[in-house]
């Protein structure tokens, strides 16, 4: 079992900066890929990106990409989601996911979940 408790959402203006972490407890940390997603009100949970166990290769949604930066501390055992240059239309609710083994852009194949923090940005 993992627990995942994600932190730092918050309001922003467009054009802002915020910083999500994502801190596991429970089985080893390193063991598991991560995965960041979100959900706007009415729609479907998205991808937004992934970093593998090790921290050496990261994926990301074509919409965030060159904005957003995963990371990940293993010793520490949290996952960061550095967002910058935020939009109105990346407002959601934003969850970190953790998954053993290689990484995913499905929210299916991941096993654990965080609550999820919320992100507003104005316009």
């Amino acid at each position: 079992q993992v627990q995942l408790v994600e932190s730092g959402g918050g309001l922003v203006q467009a054009g802002g900066s915020l910083r999500l972490s994502c801190a596991a407890s429970g089985r080893t940390f390193s063991m598991y890929a991560m995965g960041w997603f979100r959900q706007a009100p009415g729609k479907e949970r998205e991808f937004v990106g992934a970093i593998n166990r090790s921290g050496g290769s990261t994926s990301y949604a074509d919409s965030v990409k060159g904005r957003f930066t995963i990371s990940r501390d293993n010793a520490k055992n949290t996952v960061r989601l550095q967002m910058n240059s935020l939009k109105p239309e990346d407002t959601a609710v934003y969850y970190c996911a953790a998954r053993e083994l290689s990484y995913s852009d499905y929210p299916g194949s991941y096993d654990y979940w965080g609550q999820g923090t919320q992100v507003t940005v104005s316009s």
